[in-house]
Order: C-alpha cells, then sequence, then structure tokens
C-alpha cells in the first residue's frame, strides 16, 4: 500500500511514516519503479507498536534501542539472536531499568494523587447538602 494509505491504517502521517524510517525504527519500504513508497501490512503493525509504546513515555530513542524485537511485542516467536542483536541487549537492558524506574515513580506520584482526591472527595460528600429529586 502507498505511504497514505500506510499512515492512515496506522493512525498517523506520511510524515510520521519517513521519519520513523528515517530514524531506524521502520524498515526502508519497498520503491515502485516510479521511487514512491510501498508498505506492507506488517509495516503498518510494526507504527502501530511504535505509536503505543511512544504513548506509553518510551522515547524514539529507546524504541530505535529495540526495534530489532519490535516484532515479539506482536506475539511472534523469539528470533535467533545474532551479533548485532546481542550488543544491543546491554543498552536495551540498562533502558529498561531505567523505564521501570521511572514507571515505578509516575505510579508513586499517582497513588498519592489518588489519596488525596479520595480524601477532598470524602471531605466534599459529607459537607454536600442532601441532593432533592425532583418529582415533576
Amino acid at each position: 500500500m502507498r505511504i497514505g494509505d500506510a499512515a492512515a491504517a496506522a493512525g498517523t502521517t506520511p510524515r510520521a511514516l519517513r521519519f520513523y524510517e528515517q530514524r531506524g525504527l521502520l524498515p526502508p519500504p519497498i520503491r515502485t519503479r516510479t521511487g514512491q513508497r510501498t508498505y506492507r501490512n506488517a509495516d503498518v503493525a510494526r507504527v502501530k507498536i511504535i505509536r503505543e509504546l511512544l504513548s506509553l513515555g518510551l522515547t524514539v530513542d529507546d524504541i530505535a534501542t529495540l526495534s530489532d524485537h519490535l516484532h515479539l511485542l506482536d506475539g511472534d516467536t523469539l528470533p535467533e539472536h545474532t551479533v548485532p542483536d546481542r550488543i544491543r541487549l546491554p543498552q536495551a537492558s540498562e533502558m529498561f531499568r531505567r523505564r521501570l524506574e521511572i514507571i515505578d515513580e509516575h505510579i508513586a506520584r499517582l497513588t498519592r494523587l489518588r489519596q488525596l482526591l479520595s480524601v477532598c472527595h470524602a471531605q466534599l460528600a459529607e459537607q454536600a447538602p442532601p441532593a432533592t429529586v425532583d418529582t415533576h
């Protein structure tokens, strides 16, 4: 499928697809004789994974570190590790450790916020006059 169709199917823009390709998140697409990009369904699935990871707080650099393994997030079987994959594993492990720390910090802050909102809600509920029901 052409770039516009692939972008629409992935919920993004053609510019984003070109950016992902440029940053190494997306493999170079097949080109037609006239040089137009052609994307496969697997490329669209990969872009959806990239967008999901971005929405969860990973950076483009984080995702680039994982780029050789993105297909694993779509239920595929674990591939044989090649030498370049092994070189990236320590880098990916460190990135995961940092991200887990950030997630734990977010969870702690959200837990404190939830407790505060719960207390405020309870206090307001105690002070609120009873609701009247309009029977008309």
